[in-house]
């Protein structure tokens, strides 16, 4: 069984006992959060939602909360002598799948 969760602007393809990085949620290491935003069961059947589908929910628990890979930022403008370098780390939240209800 399979569902199709919406979540930080980003859909995701979740299982039960997936592990996921998703856009960083407000919440501590160890705390229970659900996902009430689930556009698509399926396992037996087939549920597709317009655009949610209603009653369903997915149950997960936070790891740990991160920061990703720095990126780098260089602006210049040739023979001006302007340069500019900045670094960038996104905040993701890692997320343990528990249980889906639909």
């Amino acid at each position: 069984m399979f569902a199709i969760i919406k979540t930080g602007g980003k859909q995701y393809k979740v299982s039960e006992g997936d592990i996921i990085k998703v856009e960083k949620i407000e919440a501590e290491a160890g705390d229970k959060i659900e996902f009430d935003q689930v556009l698509m069961v399926a396992g037996d059947d087939v549920k597709v939602g317009s655009p949610v589908v209603e009653g369903a929910k997915v149950s997960a628990e936070v790891l740990d909360q991160k920061k990703d890979k720095k990126i780098v930022i260089f602006k210049f403008k040739a023979k001006k002598n302007y340069r500019k370098k900045k670094g960038h780390r996104q905040p993701y939240t890692l997320v343990k799948i528990e249980k889906i209800d639909a």
